[in-house]
């Protein structure tokens, strides 16, 4: 967050640019800067005991692999029905059954929370309902293909990329996150949203 001194100098449609001066070791002061925008929300959606991935292409970047998510515009205070909006928006499905799995900060220099959330037993509702700017081809793919998917340069969330890749390194961890994708026994034991 910046600061309370900071003063914002640009007020975009996304973006808004905040600066302020800061004093440095050495006693000098320099302008500092940050980038303000909406939080994200993201959600691994499991469809019996496989994940929805994305291809999507929009106007203004080449293809990509994703989850599905986007901007928390909407709701933002709600993160939760953001990522319930988005997953019905983008897959046309539902689920009743949700946990968060953790929030982050991608970045100290653009400010903004990253939710990311699993919804387990997902069902079709409806046809997806896309924004004029998005293709996107909704694919089931098996746990070690996530997995995978997360090596590919084409995929675009970099600290669930990460995350993923960390999980090929150590099966324990590999094994605890699928438990969490695809509860075996009892499904509704662990705390839910």
């Amino acid at each position: 967050m910046p600061p309370e001194n900071a003063k914002r100098v640009f007020q975009g449609e996304i973006f808004d640019v905040w600066q302020w001066e800061q004093k440095l070791f050495d006693g000098s002061t320099a302008t500092f800067e940050c980038i303000k925008r909406p939080d994200v929300v993201s959600v691994i959606a499991a469809v019996g005991e496989k994940i929805i991935v994305q291809e999507q292409e929009q106007p203004d970047r080449s293809a990509f692999f994703s989850v599905p998510g986007g901007r928390a515009d909407h709701d933002a205070k709600n993160p939760l029905a953001e990522a319930k909006r988005e997953l019905l928006e983008e897959t046309g499905f539902v689920s009743d059954d949700w946990k968060k799995w953790r929030t982050t900060q991608p970045s100290h220099r653009i400010v903004y929370g990253a939710h990311y959330f699993i919804a387990h037993d997902c069902r079709n509702a409806q046809e997806p309902q896309l924004e004029a700017g998005e293709r996107i081809v909704n694919k089931l793919v098996t746990f070690e293909e996530f997995l995978r998917i997360a090596a590919d340069e084409r995929f675009r969330d970099i600290g669930l990329a990460n995350t993923l890749l960390r999980l090929q390194l150590d099966p324990r961890e590999r094994e605890a996150f699928r438990r969490l994708l695809f509860p075996e026994e009892n499904p509704h034991a662990a705390s839910r949203v």
